[in-house]
Parts: C-alpha cells; sequence; structure tokens
C-alpha cells in the first residue's frame, strides 16, 4: 500500500529544489510547509478522480458522497457495473463520468489494468496504463499517481494552475503550455512532484491573498 512521503522528505526535496533553481526558490521563500495528502488508490480512487473533475469542491464531495451511498457503502468495479448510466447519473454524475465510471471497472475485471501491479512500473509506464483506458488523460493519470500513490517525480505539466505558477516563477508574460511546462520542469526531477506541490501551494496562497506576488526584478 502506498505511503505519504513525511515531512523531513519533503523539506529536503523543497530545499533542493531551491538550491537548483532561483526560480523555485522565491516559491519556497513563500510558501509555508506543505503536507502531501494521499487519497485512497486502487479502482475507487481512481473513478473519484474522474468524478470530481471539472465541478467545485462542494459540488464533487456531494456527487461522491451520493455516488458512495448509491453505492451501498463500497466502491468496487462489481458494484460499479452493476448500475447501469442511467442509475448512476442519479447519483449527480454526467452521463460521461459515468460511462468511463463502467469503463475503468471493465479495465480492471477484464484485467487490462491491475492496481496492484501499477505500484510497480515506473512513473511513465504507469502512466501509459492508465491513459490506456477510455476517459483517462495523462493530467488524470499523473494526479492519481501523484495523490493516490505518493510518486515523488511525477509532474502535471497539463495543470493550469502549474503553468500559470510557473510564469510568475519565470516572470514570463505568456503562461507556457504543457509542452513547455514539461521541458520547464526537467531542471526539478527528481523531485518534479514535490515542485507541484510547492508551485500549487504557491497560487493558491497567492490567489487567497495570504502571499504578495512581488516582482523578481525589484
Amino acid at each position: 500500500m502506498a505511503t505519504a512521503p513525511c515531512a523531513s522528505s519533503i523539506a529536503a526535496a523543497r530545499e533542493a529544489l531551491a538550491a537548483a533553481d532561483p526560480a523555485l526558490a522565491r516559491a519556497h521563500a513563500s510558501t509555508p510547509v506543505f503536507e502531501w495528502r494521499l487519497r485512497p488508490g486502487g479502482y475507487e480512487g481512481l473513478f473519484r478522480m474522474i468524478v470530481e473533475q471539472q465541478v467545485s469542491v462542494a459540488a464533487a464531495a456531494s456527487i461522491w458522497k451520493r455516488t458512495v451511498e448509491g453505492l451501498g457503502g463500497t466502491v468496487t468495479p462489481d458494484a460499479v457495473l452493476a448500475l447501469d448510466v442511467e442509475t448512476l447519473r442519479t447519483f449527480g454524475l454526467s452521463g460521461q463520468k459515468a460511462k468511463y465510471g463502467h469503463e475503468i471497472a471493465r479495465a480492471q475485471t477484464e484485467g487490462r489494468i491491475d492496481f496492484d501491479h501499477l505500484e510497480r512500473l515506473d512513473d511513465v509506464e504507469a502512466v501509459a496504463a492508465l491513459v490506456a483506458i477510455k476517459g483517462v488523460g495523462r493530467w488524470t493519470a499523473e494526479t492519481f499517481l501523484m495523490f493516490c500513490e505518493g510518486r515523488l517525480d511525477v509532474f502535471p505539466g497539463g495543470d493550469v494552475a502549474l503553468q500559470e505558477a510557473m510564469r510568475w516563477a519565470d516572470a514570463g508574460e505568456v503562461r507556457p503550455n504543457e509542452k513547455q511546462a514539461y521541458a520547464r520542469a526537467e531542471i526539478w526531477r527528481p523531485h518534479r512532484g514535490v515542485a507541484a506541490h510547492l508551485l500549487w501551494g504557491w497560487y493558491g496562497g497567492v490567489k487567497r491573498g495570504d502571499i504578495a506576488l512581488e516582482d523578481p526584478s525589484t
């Protein structure tokens, strides 16, 4: 079973990132200590990530609660496949998300994905195994590996908040695109997951008004 990175390893990774990249040193200096909150993994974890996408935090929590209750309290492939798409939609899921729930469930029951074995694959292999499932994109695969398996060197370059924080860090006029974000993150190996958490923490602090975004030229 996956375990969350400990506070000391996160702190050491942040120090290494700050030393390796002055742009991240700015974010590191401004952003408080954070924890790596590990979520349940396996089928339940991946399905939940699909369910929570593109809705507010409050809506996601409500829909997931109704989904768990509707499935009898246990989210398994068999429980989801036992219900048709229309029934799943009564829990608040869109038709597309309900279909993706079925797709992931079939992938597991048919042996196309083995979540226990997934933990033994390297990051590239694990992403490839996940995106082979209809409905699972690269961002979903990468965030699943970060938040459900605690992988330290996965970087979801397609994340818009990360891209914006990278623009701030580099004092850029234009937000990097996905390809540029992946390329920019190469210097942060083998701590790209910690870099992502740091940038998210910085971004959230600035948006809440807790952190002042200063001009690096001053």
